[in-house]
């Protein structure tokens, strides 16, 4: 048996809240919506991750979700210019990642990171 994906599911009454967050700032394409579920996604190639936590790292709160992008200072800007509020960073983590939190629009913590 091999594990094919890992998928998040956030629970919301509102799933129209995802497309400006995940669509619009971070490219995310919408890849199903049933109406009471929407899917976004990439046909970039992923490895398949899940991580366990006692903290985020540097004293941080754990994350609920990390997503990992090729421009960090884009997805910094994207997110200052949409008004959303920068929780943490950015900062340069000893274990060679650039990094910053947000609350996505249901209130999870997310951890956008780039390798250096």
């Amino acid at each position: 048996m091999k594990v094919k994906r890992i998928v998040a599911n956030v629970e919301t009454q509102d799933i129209t809240k995802a497309t400006c967050f995940y669509k619009d700032l971070l490219g995310l394409d919408q890849l199903m919506n049933q109406g009471w579920i929407a899917t976004y996604g990439s046909n970039e190639k992923m490895n398949i991750q899940i991580s366990f936590a006692t903290q985020g790292g540097s004293q941080t709160s754990t994350p609920d979700l990390s997503i990992e992008v090729d421009d960090l200072d884009d997805a910094l800007n994207l997110m200052k210019e949409a008004g959303i509020p920068i929780e943490y960073g950015p900062a340069e983590e000893p274990w060679g990642v650039r990094r910053f939190y947000v609350k996505d629009p249901f209130g999870k913590l997310i951890n956008i990171l780039s390798h250096q």
